[in-house]
């Protein structure tokens, strides 16, 4: 059986553009002392040019990586750029050239290695000039009318060398979700993980369908994830990410929407234009909030208010690139809105064996726990969600933890699901906490015993 093929970076294949670069470095070195290249030397730079050549040619290393063909001299140019980045014994050797500490090569520098005649001499100047496609094309920065200042490569030029391409910027008004997640990590019924990996399959096979296939390009594509908060809806939009190897954002719709007339349509063009055929994945929180139903108009602002949902239905059915909107309130979304969703994924509460299985997940798994801490009890003792159950179960590890450490015990299970109960102000029965209920007063004095009739 044969091995996988592995693609290597640019960089790694490049070896005989540094070793020329280096063997040019010192014969000019040599030619500054007055000595005389042997014919050894001149036939291993005959031999490592063949090889250069080889690289440079249609199909080759560097139109690979650039995307596109350029000229010899375009090439030497970039090469001498990228080289002291990518190969550091090159950027030794091009402070030894030119002092003062600079390890980028200067135009003079370039024009001395490849021993450049005056033709060939402004045939580079013209090449630097920052009309000229290597500055106005994005892979170098210089300034040709100084001959001694060092050229600069520009990002691009070195991720597309080396393989490595950071993310993109975040689009006005998102951030980063930083969660890393895998399909393990998800507590779903199987029919909504089908429909999770349906949802790749829009993305992933687009070329297919609509290139080869000839069928409808729509935007998007779009998922709407709804169910009450804590059941994995940012978690699925992270595994979702994940997959594709793409950064998710999740957009602030607080920082979209403006009262002022006009300005949320604004900001929604700056959002989408900057996302647009990204690789990226863009996350709406609370999606009611700003695809609501469109209501009558009654005054003014009801109108605009309207609008601002057309001009947002228009702009996500042009955008190209994934979009998933999380809801708690499905009902509350635009019925024309809902018609361009592709797929639609509702999160369910846990149950009892979700519950068991989460209990197990996200109890640290290194921690010590007493031998009654069985998931499944903790499961059938209080109907949680997933992310009450993370909480109550960092909280009961905390509690062990400043416990000495201790194992983590029901008496701290049982707080911390006491407390996540209670976050939302009302008064929580201890009848609510099922076979926990019997550890609870042992971790606070101060919760009620339950009242009974006599």
């Amino acid at each position: 059986m044969n091995a996988p093929r592995i693609e290597l970076p640019a960089a790694c294949l490049l070896g005989p553009e540094w070793e020329r670069l280096l063997l040019l470095g010192w014969f000019a070195l040599a030619s500054r002392q007055g000595q005389v290249l042997s014919d050894a030397q001149l036939a291993q730079l005959r031999a490592l040019q063949q090889q250069v050549d080889t690289l440079r040619a249609p199909g080759g290393v560097w139109q690979r990586a650039l995307g596109e063909a350029r000229s010899a001299l375009e090439l030497d140019v970039l090469a001498c750029a990228a080289a002291p980045e990518l190969e550091p014994r090159v950027g030794w050797l091009f402070q030894q050239l030119q002092g003062g500490g600079a390890t980028q090569a200067s135009r003079a520098l370039i024009q001395e290695l490849l021993a450049l005649d005056a033709t060939q001499g402004h045939a580079l100047r013209a090449a630097l000039l920052r009309d000229a496609p290597l500055q106005r094309d994005g892979w170098l920065r210089s300034a040709p009318d100084d001959a001694y200042k060092p050229l600069a490569p520009e990002p691009r030029l070195l991720e597309r060398l080396s393989g490595q391409v950071p993310p993109p910027a975040p689009p006005p008004g998102a951030e980063r979700v930083l969660q890393a997640a895998g399909w393990d990590d998800l507590v779903l019924p199987p029919d909504r993980l089908q429909l999770l990996h349906e949802f790749l399959l829009w993305v992933r096979g687009r070329d297919t369908v609509v290139g080869q296939w000839g069928g409808q390009r729509v935007g998007g594509p779009v998922a709407l994830f709804a169910g009450p908060s804590g059941t994995g809806k940012t978690l699925a939009a992270s595994v979702i990410a994940g997959a594709l190897g793409w950064p998710l954002y999740r957009i602030d719709l607080g920082r979209l929407v403006s009262k002022y007339v006009g300005e949320t349509e604004e900001n929604l063009n700056r959002l989408f234009e900057a996302a647009h055929a990204q690789p990226m994945v863009l996350q709406f929180d609370e999606a009611d909030a700003l695809f609501a139903k469109r209501g009558e108009v009654k005054e003014a602002r009801d109108r605009y208010a309207n609008m601002e949902v057309s001009h947002l239905l228009t702009r996500i059915e042009a955008h190209d690139g994934p979009c998933i909107l999380t809801t708690n309130l499905r009902r509350q979304l635009d019925a024309a809105f809902l018609r361009r969703i592709h797929v639609v994924v509702e999160f369910p509460r846990p149950d009892a064996a979700g519950r068991a299985a989460l209990w197990q997940r996200l109890l640290p798994p290194r921690a010590p726990r007493t031998p009654d801490v069985d998931p499944a009890l903790l499961a059938g003792a209080a109907t949680l969600t997933g992310g009450q159950i993370r909480n109550a179960a960092l909280h009961a590890a905390y509690l062990a933890a400043g416990a000495g450490p201790a194992p983590i015990g029901l008496v701290h299970v049982a707080a911390g699901v006491w407390r996540e109960l209670s976050k939302d102000g009302r008064e929580v029965a201890r009848s609510e906490l099922g076979a926990l209920s019997a550890h609870l007063a042992l971790c606070d004095p101060r919760v009620p015993e339950e009242e009974t009739d006599d």
